[in-house]
């Protein structure tokens, strides 16, 4: 995509993304959701988006906003505010929707949009997976990615903090 106004297009509220999915229901578009908190974006990032779009047709992630990612990570995080992490996330191209949550899990938005798919990474289990119940229970899976070992945000913070 060459038209870079339309990254911010990408960016949905919860009340503009339920429409958004009824929509795409409409043309039979299997969605898949997964979250996180992608603070600073790296290669294992890639991989695991790359790997939850193949699982449908539209990939909508759940964003923690900063308040969220403080009480989940603690005062020094997020080191990108929610709004950076949300451009960003949306300039990626197998990404088609960007939805930032205020709670500490996306339960609340996977019940509102009820995807095809969730998708999370190796280090969950179904049964630890928001939203996994719920979605099963409407005919959905849940899809556990293995993770790309050696790449995390934390890692690459104290490998910052040492360079000092």
């Amino acid at each position: 995509m060459k038209r870079a106004d339309l990254i911010t297009e990408k960016i949905f509220s919860r009340e503009q993304i339920v429409y958004k999915v009824a929509a795409w229901r409409l043309m039979n578009k299997q969605i898949v959701f997964t979250n996180g908190v992608f603070d600073i974006l790296h290669r294992g990032h890639i991989y695991s988006l790359s790997q939850a779009a193949k699982e449908g047709d539209i990939l909508i992630v759940g964003l923690n906003a900063d308040a969220s990612v403080k009480r989940l990570k603690g005062d020094n995080r997020p080191i990108n505010d929610e709004g950076s992490r949300a451009l960003v996330l949306a300039s990626l191209v197998m990404i088609d929707a960007v939805v930032l949550f205020e709670e500490d899990t996306p339960l609340e938005l996977i019940k509102s949009i009820m995807p095809d798919v969730i998708v999370k990474g190796g280090d969950y289990t179904v049964d630890q997976v928001a939203g996994s119940k719920e979605v099963i229970a409407n005919g959905g899976r849940v899809v556990i990615n293995p993770i790309l070992e050696g790449f995390s945000t934390t890692s690459i913070i104290e490998h910052t903090k040492k360079i000092d």
